[in-house]
């Protein structure tokens, strides 16, 4: 089946979500390379949104799951990467507190910095590819990821 321009122009965006939860683990990154700050520039927007609104984050999550996800007249594209995308954020979100619980109180050495850029890059990767697969007009198919999607659609 032919996938519409503007279903994987939207794909693409809805993955813009857990990209910009994952910005603040590229602190280190982005003080020893300071070109790549302009990764974080497509991830702007989705930040002002959920900084400028009380629990706007909370609420750009909800829209997403209610809006898209649980709307049975959204085409199966885009309710397939918006849960995808969702639940990336939950693990983006996940491994954000773990960092603040668990690894922060050692302080600022090699080992949080060399975590916290791995899990950037890692997200970054993941990102790339799911963009990859939406400009082609594939779902894009991330293990165990994927399958709760499927299960869960």
């Amino acid at each position: 089946m032919l996938i519409p321009t503007w279903q994987r122009f939207v794909g693409i965006l809805i993955y813009i979500l857990p990209w910009s939860d994952a910005i603040p683990f590229g602190r280190y990154l982005f003080t020893d390379f300071p070109f790549l700050q302009w990764l974080a520039l497509p991830a702007i927007p989705i930040i002002f949104i959920e900084q400028s609104i009380p629990f706007g984050s909370f609420l750009l999550f909800f829209l997403l799951f209610l809006g898209l996800v649980r709307n049975p007249k959204t085409p199966y594209f885009l309710r397939f990467n918006a849960l995808q995308a969702l639940l990336i954020d939950i693990g983006v979100i996940i491994i954000n507190y773990a960092f603040r619980i668990i690894i922060q109180p050692f302080g600022k050495g090699l080992i949080v910095s060399t975590l916290s850029s791995t899990v950037l890059i890692a997200i970054l990767a993941i990102i790339i590819f799911a963009f990859g697969e939406c400009l082609q007009g594939k779902e894009p198919d991330l293990p165990t990821i994927s399958e709760a999607v499927r299960m869960q659609l």
